[in-house]
């Protein structure tokens, strides 16, 4: 299987830092945020990798090259600007293939295994899969619901729901429809709910969203004091 990992974002909430330095190369305790995905991947089997580059593209080339480091093979989408997370990935479906494939946020800090979703086989009626957490404090009602059989809906107000982790599995089919151009995911997402096409798994270990400074800031301090473990990543 192969895996995108997003890097193009212009990572606006988090200036001034990201004004020199594209966000997927935010360090957490001294390692870019996007290396932790990297070696995991590798250490899962997943050693095809796609990325989406934009802004500040050649810092991210530049440092991660081919992906021969790690031993992975890292293919670059190329965008003249971030064409948010659906444009993105319809813009680098050549490189990703006909089969399913994994794609997980640069941005995002998430202990998952990822051996597990690269085993998981999308069920008959999904044509995507995703993984959901739970809310983190600024996020308090979630994004969706998630059923028995795994089928996401929307989240019903006032109830609180589960969190998008950043992280999910989608058919090429998914993406196949749509015209190049910018485009958010969320619209898709909610005609898949629609579409009952649309599944998820609900992981409780550690995840979280490095939007802002203060955030990435506090994730650095409970990695480097052992708060939260970082051994499995970086091995």
């Amino acid at each position: 299987m192969k895996a995108m990992i997003l890097a193009a974002g212009f990572g606006e909430r988090m200036r001034p830092l990201t004004e020199h330095t594209p966000k997927p190369l935010l360090q957490v305790a001294g390692v870019p945020l996007m290396e932790y995905h990297l070696r995991r991947l590798a250490a899962a089997g997943c050693n095809e990798i796609v990325v989406n580059v934009s802004h500040l593209a050649d810092q991210i080339e530049t440092y991660f090259g081919d992906g021969d480091r790690w031993g992975v093979n890292i293919a670059y989408s190329h965008e003249d600007e971030p064409l948010e997370t659906a444009g993105g990935i319809q813009r680098a479906l050549p490189l990703l293939g006909d089969e399913a494939f994994l794609v997980v946020n640069g941005d995002v800090w998430i202990d998952y295994p990822f051996e597990q979703l690269i085993d998981y086989q999308l069920k008959p009626w999904e044509q995507a899969h995703l993984v959901m957490v739970d809310n983190p404090p600024q996020h308090p009602l979630g994004d969706f619901c998630l059923d028995v059989e795994g089928r996401v809906s929307e989240r019903p107000e006032p109830l609180a729901g589960y969190t998008y982790a950043g992280l999910a599995m989608f058919s090429p089919v998914f993406f196949a429809h749509l015209r190049p151009g910018k485009l958010a995911l969320r619209p898709l997402l909610d005609q898949a709910i629609a579409d009952g096409s649309l599944g998820a798994q609900y992981y409780g270990g550690e995840w979280a969203d490095v939007g802002t400074p203060e955030r990435l800031k506090e994730l650095d301090k409970q990695v480097s004091s052992g708060v939260r473990s970082v051994q499995e990543q970086v091995e």
